[in-house]
């Protein structure tokens, strides 16, 4: 097995042996070649944003400045923004459904390291892959630690470090974080009253 399909895996694996068509070099110097558009030149960022990303949906903007680690290994679903500063250390692969939102600095975490010193001193570090569902929204500063799943509709709050999965249709905060509540048919209801009130209805 190559270094780099060990690398997305979750075995240990040698960053220095990744091989030449693997390695992340393009990306991160794409990533810095957004970073660097000016904010109004939009469709040249979301131009790029395609190139960046393993796979994207057709509406996509993520604000910069942003990071990653190889980009292809991140395949993003349709509709999906997400504000400033944000990361994707995306050593193993990231999945992200569709209709997600992210705050500003949220990252998304698949880097991890041996716990033992002596195995972690010999250079061999491994990741865990994380999946985004669909409609999930994750605040401000949000850190997603490797191998978590957050389930459809749920939201996280500013702050929270998530540790382990979650379920969908709940609200989760703190570090690490914890299902506060679930997302039920009355937050449907005073939302939808909401909107109508909006539009005049």
């Amino acid at each position: 097995m190559s270094e780099y399909h060990k690398m997305i895996s979750g075995q240990l694996y040698s960053a220095e042996k990744i091989e030449a068509a693997y390695r992340p070099d393009k990306s991160r110097a794409l990533a810095q070649e957004i970073n660097q558009l000016h904010s109004l030149e939009k469709e040249k960022i979301v131009q790029l944003e395609k190139k960046l990303f393993g796979k994207t949906g057709e509406q996509i903007y993520v604000n910069p400045p942003l990071y990653v680690d190889y980009g292809f290994n991140t395949k993003i679903g349709e509709n999906f923004y997400a504000n400033l500063d944000c990361i994707f250390l995306d050593v193993a692969p990231i999945s992200i459904g569709d209709d997600v939102m992210f705050g500003p600095r949220v990252s998304l975490i698949t880097a991890t390291h041996p716990i033992d010193a002596a195995v972690r001193g010999r250079g061999l570090e491994y990741a865990q892959a994380i999946k985004i569902g669909d409609r999930v929204w994750l605040g401000a500063g949000v850190i997603v630690n490797p191998g978590v799943e957050i389930g459809e509709n749920t939201i996280v709050g500013s702050g929270s470090v998530v540790t382990k999965s979650l379920p969908p249709n709940v609200i989760a905060v703190g570090n690490p974080a914890r299902v506060l509540r679930k997302i039920d048919d009355e937050d449907r209801v005073f939302w939808e009253e909401k909107e109508e009130k909006y539009y005049g209805k």
